[in-house]
């Protein structure tokens, strides 16, 4: 036994050796090299930030990037008119000014004199051509101009309009008009998002399809270029000489690993290979005591979808006491122990706050949070209303790990506290969970939501009748007329107010069940400063990082 236990050993040993060699690890602090020859310094120090992604690039092209990875990745290499700042709020990038009409229909961007990574200058028809190719390539979130009330941009999705007649035209070549449907104080906000990038058009019909599949088929305009990027394996950032702010970049390097493993990921933390990494639940205990360790309340939610089209599920009551019967403290604090927060609402915690500063989840509270028997209760009055003594649920979820654990978990809960409910787990992959979902050919389903902006309606607009998002057939027109009123309240007390019902309202109906906010157990070395975390779109900013010598 010892002599098999030796050799398994070793193997492990020579396996993560491979993986460490393979992916090329530099050291984790500020790295010494070599000065030009004939410098009397010997050495410069390199600021060098490396980092592990659980996956690879899905995509560069900004025109079809929907996931936390491309954002993130499009985000520091790239900018638009806005960036996210440091406290999250936008900030004029490319534009230096933004001119609004009398009417708030009319933004008039005056651009800065900015450069892409090739020397050619960023120009108005940037943003014209990136913008309209968003609708020409069908891109996932063509959605996203129209919330942000930019004109025709509904007609063209419908397919009334050709996306030429998108409300965005070149004045000139550092004047870019932006007319919208109706004013709206989140412009800003909703033009940080990477679809809102520019992209040169004699650059992208030049390479055609083979547009942003590697590092070399791309521009940059940002504070970074993706001068490497070993698909599958990883990426590196360098910082851009070209870059308007290129003063304030401090990094010159971002190295990141794909890693997938989280053993993996964690021997390469402790090997100082790599300066972050999240932590799997398995592992909190053993580090929580380090002075490397910290955890963070993340934007995205996860919850129950239930498909309304299904009998039972369908039923009010019945969903109502789904959502009641499993304890949602004991499933974060046991199973996920990663710093998760139980969810007793749609708005996350610490996400949103009102023109008063007070936080959105505590002015609206827990919503249908009861008891067990109350749960029992509303089971009861739902089967009788169906005319079933039983009901068999198939509960969809995304072979992710961890999310095996959850299902367990709920399945075990409603079972154990609803008895009249049977609850069988269907694993399937990520994109095909996706697919069913859009298809809605599932009965209840673990689905997630990262927020796409900062503001309370990135949650609340998804559950409009008909809606991308809805993927469940709810649809409540009183809830459909409140969303409305809501895109167009000027008021921000009003408009806030709105937002708090809008929740109360859709929690009436027990639309959905949440589940937990993710949180975050990371390791991250205490010399890292200034790097900035989003609540959306990106993960990350780089712009503002430095590594401080020990």
């Amino acid at each position: 036994m010892k002599k098999r236990l030796f050799v398994k050993l070793f193997m492990l040993m020579v396996v993560v050796g491979l993986v460490l060699s393979g992916c090329n690890f530099n050291t984790s602090e500020k790295e010494e090299t070599d000065s030009n020859a004939g410098d009397k310094e010997t050495a410069v120090a390199k600021q060098i930030l490396n980092m592990v992604e659980a996956s690879e690039i899905p995509t560069m092209d900004s025109a079809h990037a929907h996931d936390n990875v491309s954002f993130t990745v499009l985000s520091n290499v790239n900018e638009g008119l806005y960036r996210l700042g440091q406290e999250h709020n936008p900030e004029l990038a490319m534009a230096i000014e933004d001119q609004i009409s009398e009417d708030g229909l009319v933004h008039t961007f005056t651009l800065r004199d900015a450069n892409w990574s090739n020397g050619e200058p960023v120009t108005a028809n940037d943003f014209v051509y990136a913008w309209q190719r968003v609708f020409s390539e069908t891109g996932h979130y063509a959605s996203m101009f129209e919330t942000a009330n930019i004109l025709n941009a509904t007609g063209i999705i419908k397919g009334e309009k050709t996306s030429e007649e998108l409300g965005v035209k070149a004045l000139d070549e550092k004047t870019l008009e932006v007319t919208l449907v109706a004013p709206t104080a989140l412009l800003g906000q909703y033009l940080t998002f990477p679809t809102f990038l520019p992209q040169n058009q004699k650059f992208v019909e030049s390479l055609g399809e083979k547009y942003a599949l590697e590092a070399s088929e791309l521009l940059y305009n940002g504070p970074f270029i993706l001068s490497e990027w070993k698909h599958d394996e990883s990426w590196k950032y360098e910082k851009n000489p070209e870059y308007w702010d290129a003063d304030t970049v401090e990094l010159d390097e971002v190295n990141v690993f794909v890693v997938k493993e989280d053993a993996t990921q964690l021997n390469l933390y402790e090997t100082n290979k790599v300066d972050i990494i999240n932590l799997s639940s398995t592992s909190v205990d053993q580090f929580k005591d380090s002075e490397d360790f910290i955890t963070l309340a993340d934007s995205e939610i996860f919850f129950l979808r239930f498909n309304h089209n299904n009998e039972a599920l369908g039923n009010e009551n019945i969903r109502r006491a789904i959502d009641m019967s499993w304890d949602k403290v004991a499933h974060v604090d046991t199973i996920l122990n990663n710093g998760s927060l139980a969810l007793y609402g749609l708005v996350p915690q610490g996400f949103s706050f009102s023109p008063n500063g007070e936080d959105f989840r505590e002015l609206n509270g827990d919503l249908n949070h009861g008891t067990i028997e109350e749960a029992q209760g509303y089971l009861a009055k739902g089967l009788k209303e169906i005319g079933k003594d039983s009901v068999e649920i198939t509960l969809t979820v995304s072979a992710v790990e961890g999310n095996d654990k959850t299902a367990e978990y709920l399945k075990n809960q409603i079972e154990t506290n609803l008895p009249e409910l049977s609850v069988s787990i269907k694993l399937v992959p990520v994109e095909q969970r996706y697919e069913l979902e859009s298809a809605k050919e599932y009965d209840m389903v673990i689905s997630a939501w990262g927020p796409d902006y900062i503001d309370p309606m990135t949650y609340i607009g998804m559950w409009v009748t008909g809606g991308s998002a809805n993927r469940m057939d709810y649809s409540n027109v009183e809830y459909d007329t409140l969303v409305n009123q809501i895109n167009i309240e000027k008021d921000s007390a009003k408009r806030y107010q709105m937002m708090l019902d809008a929740e109360k309202m859709l929690f009436e109906d027990a639309a959905i069940a949440p589940l937990y906010q993710r949180g975050l157990a990371v390791l991250q070395r205490t010399n890292i400063k200034g790097l900035v975390r989003h609540p959306s779109g990106p993960d990350f900013t780089f712009k503002w990082t430095n590594i401080e010598s020990k």
